[in-house]
């Protein structure tokens, strides 16, 4: 199962990270298309932002290290949440998936970065 963390629990989850793996840097994936980045996106802090789109994935997979944690990152939460269980059925084990996506981030944590 995929634990879900909601954007305001980012940091926590960064920090459980930091404790179970130090000087590892997780990365928060974010799976929406490029235009959406474009329009909204976070700012890296704590963690490695990457962008691949959710239907990248399948053939991007070898970029993405299994060492690592990784947070998944959309619009609401729906498309990271199939990344972050797809990602745990190929053997990625420390995946979560950011419930609300970066609509909720907004609202959560950084209203600068724009709603769509």
């Amino acid at each position: 199962m995929v634990p879900h963390i909601r954007p305001a629990q980012l940091n926590q989850w960064l920090q459980q990270c930091a404790q179970q793996a130090p000087g590892v840097t997780p990365i928060v994936l974010d799976v929406r298309e490029p235009w959406e980045v474009q329009t909204a996106s976070v700012r890296p802090n704590g963690f490695e932002l990457r962008h691949m789109p959710m239907a990248s994935i399948p053939a991007r997979l070898d970029e993405l290290p299994r060492d690592r944690p990784i947070a998944c990152l959309c619009h609401h939460g729906g498309r990271s949440a199939q990344v972050a269980f797809f990602l745990h059925r190929q053997g990625f084990d420390d995946v979560v998936n950011i419930a609300g996506g970066i609509h909720a981030w907004s609202s959560e944590v950084d209203p600068s970065v724009p709603q769509y």
